[in-house]
């Protein structure tokens, strides 16, 4: 494999499909678009500029390398950003715009960030106020208008013919070892670790990937992109996106999704489960919604994608009424994607295998992956193609990389994927990368001898106090397989038995309270009421059955509202923070052990 730097995708799409719509965002309400060549002049002009500040690669060394920090939410200044700075040699360290102003402080001196760009004044706000106690940040630049603030239209005009000749000559010189990237991983817990991910890392990921998945050279194709850019996950997406020559459209806000998938039509998204499960949730209050002949079709056909199985035929018969139903009502799910969906790409945590069957029975074909910011990031990914996939499990292994189960159930990886290291923090990468295999911390299984299945996180198997180890993340994902659970939690580490905080999807269960009769005042009002725990209890019952005794959970507490990256309980990655639901919602978790 012939390596490249991120960067040279421009080159690469200017040489093999140059098009007109490289990107494209929403500016005063309507979509302007940067073609490839316009594209590689704003690109170089910020390098310039940059240069002209002092940003420099310096000795391309991680320590002596210049570090710019971005706080942003998609747009094609976003990715304008990250090529200007790599190619000078800089490096690009990202950043949530819901991180915490702490964590914000602690990334930005641990990094020495010289400048930082910032999208909005809301960011800008919490940048300032932090400024003090960042002595390396010289300036915030910022891509909307925002008052007295210098826009970054003020570095492009710094730009002069002798700046962007120097820019040509440092691009040549930048070895695909140096790192482009450090992404500090926000994680559960402590202090967040900087990942130092090469342009090798990166760019053998997305070769190997796009080799895989496959994803083909579709200059005429578009995506949209609305996940977190600073995550690794949508940024070897766009790279891969970059490298095919397909068009990424940047989505206003998580809010204007559905009405930007209208417009935009894309041919594929990258997405994390919790949004496909919000989706699937607006499409089954409609169905609610509707009356006679139409909500039986409607149920009818849910009914038979519940049943479909990607490797295994239903039958003619089966098969020919999933025909009616894609006619008749999937379709119009199809339309609201914008008809023109050929993948869903879902990774970050585990997908729910309901949601799976329903959505590729409609003919929304969604393609589970997964892999650690780590590995650049992907490990494995269900793939187009007769067999390729497997409901419940990661896909095969990428090409090109190696992947091993230790004794204790871990999963290991090995090739060119592998992080750099993490940022000064030596002890870190020598825990965590041993004879050149990258431990990932979760425990899982090859299913078929080909299909990687994740069981757990290694950290978050316990023990209750018989010495049964539980691992907590089946017994979730199966429970919010119901329409009833929006979120749970099992605890009982060091208890005599599985206990369970559970989130009720409110839109369900306010349904069927109204169906019942029972009327609906709070949410809190609502988890209290002794015909809505029974319900639960009911549920709890019938989704033990896919247990083992020790595994079944015995008592459980409702709580009465979502956990979210606000509230602090979710990572922005939508993982949930266990130590901290623990915290919060000790009292609880005693409720349900009183007496024990």
């Amino acid at each position: 494999m012939s390596n490249k730097r991120l960067f040279d995708a421009v080159e690469n799409q200017l040489l093999k499909f140059p098009k007109q719509d490289m990107f494209g965002a929403k500016e005063n309400g309507s979509w302007k678009t940067y073609s490839t060549v316009e594209t590689k002049e704003i690109v170089n002009k910020l390098s310039a500029g940059l240069l002209q500040l002092g940003v420099s690669g310096n000795d391309f060394t991680p320590e002596g390398s210049d570090k710019i920090a971005i706080i942003s939410n998609n747009r094609p200044e976003w990715v304008f950003t990250d090529l200007a700075v790599q190619q000078l040699g800089a490096i690009l360290v990202p950043l949530y715009p819901t991180t915490n102003p702490l964590e914000i402080e602690f990334i930005l001196n641990d990094a020495k960030a010289k400048y930082i760009f910032v999208s909005s004044i809301e960011i800008l706000e919490k940048i300032k106020s932090i400024q003090p106690n960042i002595p390396s940040l010289q300036n915030i630049y910022s891509f909307d208008v925002i008052g007295e603030t210098n826009h970054w239209s003020k570095i492009t005009a710094l730009a002069n013919e002798e700046s962007l000749q120097q820019v040509e000559t440092i691009k040549k010189n930048i070895p695909v070892s140096h790192v482009a990237t450090i992404i500090y991983t926000s994680g559960t817990t402590g202090v967040p670790k900087g990942v130092m991910l090469t342009h090798s890392n990166i760019y053998s990921c997305l070769d190997f990937t796009k080799r895989s998945f496959p994803f083909d050279d579709a200059p005429k194709n578009r995506a949209l992109s609305f996940l977190p850019l600073n995550h690794i996950f949508e940024k070897i997406i766009t790279y891969t996106y970059l490298y095919s020559g397909i068009g990424i459209y940047y989505a206003e806000s998580f809010d204007t999704i559905a009405d930007n998938l209208k417009e935009i039509k894309p041919n594929g998204f990258s997405t994390v489960p919790r949004l496909l499960e919000k989706v699937y949730e607006k499409i089954m209050i409609k169905g609610n919604e509707l009356t006679g002949v139409k909500r039986k079709l409607f149920f009818w056909s849910v009914g038979l994608a519940e049943k479909y199985d990607i490797n295994i035929s239903g039958g003619l018969w089966y098969n020919i009424q999933l025909a009616i139903a894609n006619k008749l009502i999937f379709n119009k799910w199809r339309e609201a994607l914008g008809g023109n969906v050929e993948y869903i790409v879902t990774g970050g945590a585990a997908c729910p295998v309901n949601l799976l069957r329903i959505f590729n029975a409609a003919q929304i074909p969604v393609f589970e992956g997964y892999g650690p910011t780590e590995n650049s990031p992907v490990i494995s990914i269900n793939r187009k193609g007769k067999g390729g996939s497997k409901f419940g499990t990661v896909g095969p292994p990428i090409n090109g990389i190696e992947v091993k189960i230790e004794d204790d159930g871990e999963i290991c990886v090995k090739g060119p994927t592998v992080m750099k290291g993490y940022y000064k923090r030596q002890d870190l990468t020598d825990e965590t990368i041993i004879n050149g295999w990258l431990h990932t911390g979760d425990i899982g299984v090859f299913e078929d001898g080909k299909f990687l299945k994740i069981t757990d996180r290694k950290k978050e198997l316990f023990k209750t106090s018989g010495g049964k180890y539980v691992a907590p993340q089946p017994i979730e994902n199966k429970f919010k397989e119901s329409p009833f659970v929006e979120q749970m939690m099992v605890v009982g580490a060091d208890r005599k038995f599985v206990g369970a905080l559970i989130v009720p999807s409110f839109i369900t269960l306010k349904e069927w309270m109204k169906e019942k009769g029972i009327p609906f005042v709070t949410n809190e009002d609502a988890i209290h009421n002794p015909k809505v725990l029974e319900l639960y209890r009911q549920l709890i019952e019938s989704f033990n059955e896919f247990f083992n005794h020790v595994e079944q959970v015995k008592k459980f507490e409702l709580l009465p509202r979502e956990w979210s990256i606000d509230s602090g309980e979710m990572t922005p990655k939508m993982s949930l923070k266990r130590k901290v639901v623990m915290e919060k919602f000790k009292d609880a978790i005693e409720r349900i052990y009183a007496g024990t």
